[in-house]
């Protein structure tokens, strides 16, 4: 099939020239039918996972303290926002499970034994692979580099302004509402719509060897702008401060108390995603450090799972599909979960800069040496030792 679609060559034509020619043309034709075969499963494989993402982003944000706090629009907005982060793992997955699939299934339908015997081998195969790859990578790159930082900070400032605009009258009576992250849980028995007050007010909230309780006959919440803390007046009540051990708590009756809503972990971690790029490659703070080499390593983690796919694909014809695939997957699993590892450990001080991340990444490209040129090294064994 190759071979027909070349086109007639001139007599007056010099051999060279002719194989030059031909060389190019093959070499074009598995160019496309590679990238053909891989990108039609890798756009389905990612439109299922975004949709699955999409779902789950939708149950979370409809669920908790966000059903309250936030308009449908708003968390549409979010979900969009969350699955444009999301893809800068999603399609480093998607495209290496597809080069998987597609070249496992050219092993075992023995097209690549053809190609083969055509004189294209594995390393031909691995240049059409890198060549494709390096476009998703590059993609990957502008989300990770450009797409993080900018979806973060619009997150943080929709959540801000849904926050500072929260409204009393949204709460409904009789449930427990979680704020923050489930830093704090409130309960109001009735709600006064008319004076936007909260009537019979519960509101809970864990401290270091302590909780602390209030309860009030009335609370309001005061407008605030977007992105400070906001703060609960307490009209009428008492405040509890309860030791675990039981030796020290505190009893305080009080006309009026205001009680500022402290920021919670996950909203100064979205700040610090939320940081350009550049500005993140002048900090030296360890936490800054780990987001930055976070996203300077993912286009690196893109390519290189493509390149692992291409050695981890090998199948005898006839082979049973799932063995060679249930390897992958926990090549996958290991590379994903030491680079978490790696960035924690970064965060935590535990790791400086150097090696960072980037120790994963030198041990993923040695297992890609190692699987990519063991059918040599055993090859060149055996003649050896046959002779």
């Amino acid at each position: 099939a190759v071979f027909r679609m070349i086109p007639f060559l001139h007599l007056e034509d010099t051999l060279p020239a002719r194989t030059l020619r031909h060389h190019n043309l093959i070499t074009l034709i598995l160019d496309r039918y590679l990238t053909r075969e891989i990108a039609k499963p890798m756009l389905l494989g990612i439109g299922l996972l975004v949709l699955i993402f999409t779902g789950y982003s939708a149950a979370v944000k409809m669920t908790g303290d966000s059903s309250a706090l936030l308009e449908p629009v708003t968390v549409a907005r979010l979900i969009f926002l969350n699955t444009l982060v999301a893809l800068e793992v999603l399609l480093p997955t998607a495209l290496y499970l597809s080069i998987v699939a597609t070249l496992g299934r050219l092993y075992r339908d023995s097209e690549i034994a053809a190609l083969n015997a055509a004189g294209i081998g594995e390393p031909r195969i691995l240049v059409a692979v890198i060549k494709f790859s390096l476009f998703i990578a590059l993609v990957v790159a502008v989300i990770s580099i450009f797409g993080r930082p900018w979806a973060y900070q619009q997150s943080y400032q929709l959540e801000a302004e849904a926050t500072a605009e929260f409204n009393i009258k949204r709460i409904k009576p009789g449930q427990f509402l979680e704020l923050q992250d489930n830093t704090y849980v409130l309960f109001a028995a009735g709600v006064d719509k008319k004076n936007n007050k909260l009537t019979g007010v519960f509101l809970q909230t864990e401290e270091p060897g302590k909780s602390r309780v209030i309860y009030a006959q009335e609370a309001t919440m005061p407008a605030s702008d977007p992105g400070v803390p906001r703060s609960v007046e307490f009209i009428n009540g008492y405040g509890y401060l309860l030791d675990r051990s039981g030796a020290n708590d505190v009893i305080l009756k009080f006309k009026s108390l205001v009680m500022h809503l402290q920021e919670d972990a996950r909203t100064a971690s979205r700040k610090r995603k939320a940081i350009p790029t550049a500005q993140l490659s002048q900090s030296s703070k360890p936490k800054e450090i780990a987001e930055y080499q976070w996203r300077l390593s993912t286009p690196v983690a893109t390519l290189l799972l493509a390149i692992l796919a291409v050695p981890l694909s090998r199948s005898a014809p006839r082979e049973n599909r799932y063995t060679g695939f249930f390897v992958a997957i926990l090549v996958y699993i290991g590379l994903f979960n030491l680079a978490s590892m790696a960035r924690n450990w970064v965060e935590q001080e535990k790791v400086g800069a150097l090696p960072g991340l980037w120790w994963v990444y030198a041990l993923a490209f040695l297992l890609f040496l190692g699987l990519f040129y063991w059918p040599s090294l055993k090859l060149s064994g055996a003649s050896r030792a046959s002779t």
